[in-house]
C-alpha cells in the first residue's frame, strides 16, 4: 500500500488503482526502496547490450580506476520509472519525461531508494514530479524531475 496523504490519509494499492490527478498535491511523496545484486547488473547490460567493463569485468573497472563494478546509471534511473508507475502516481500514468543528473556511483550490494514529490501540477492533467535516488547511507545517487499524465 501506499500513502500520498498522511493528513486525509488517502491509502490505496497504485498497482491495482493508481492516484489520480486530482487526488495528488503539491508535496505529496512516495518512496520504492531495491537492494542492486549483480544479478541486476547483469541482466539490465543483457537487455540494453551495454557491456561496458566498468558493469561486467572487474579487472576493467579496476583499469578505469574504479573501485570495483559498479551499477549501471540508467539501471538506477530504471528504478525512478518503477517508483511512478508502482508507487506514485501508479496504474494509468504515462510518463513522458525525465531529467536526471547521476551524482554518486551505485555498487554492487547498495540499497537504493526512490523518492517521489509532487512539485508541479500543469494542464492536460500533467504532474511534474521530483526525483531523487538515495542509498543506504542516505547519500544522493540520481536527481533529477519527470513529467507524466496522471489518470483522471
Amino acid at each position: 500500500m501506499s500513502v500520498i496523504d498522511t493528513e486525509h490519509q488517502i491509502v490505496r494499492d497504485p498497482l491495482i488503482d493508481g492516484f489520480s490527478y486530482d487526488e495528488m498535491e503539491i508535496g505529496h511523496t512516495a518512496y520504492y526502496t531495491k537492494t542492486v545484486t549483480e544479478h541486476d547488473v547483469g541482466a539490465f547490460a543483457g537487455v540494453t547490450g551495454d557491456f561496458n567493463p566498468a558493469h561486467v569485468n572487474q579487472i576493467g573497472a579496476e583499469n578505469m580506476r574504479l573501485p570495483g563494478r559498479i551499477a549501471h546509471g540508467a539501471l538506477s534511473g530504471g528504478l525512478i520509472s518503477a517508483a511512478l508507475g508502482t508507487k506514485m502516481p501508479g496504474q494509468g500514468c504515462l510518463y513522458l519525461s525525465q531529467n536526471s543528473k547521476f551524482v554518486r556511483m551505485v555498487r554492487f550490494g547498495d540499497t537504493l531508494t526512490v523518492r517521489l514529490e509532487v512539485i508541479e501540477k500543469m494542464e492536460k492533467y500533467r504532474v511534474k514530479i521530483k526525483t531523487e535516488v538515495f542509498n543506504q547511507n542516505d547519500e544522493l545517487v540520481v536527481t533529477g524531475e519527470a513529467v507524466l499524465v496522471a489518470k483522471h
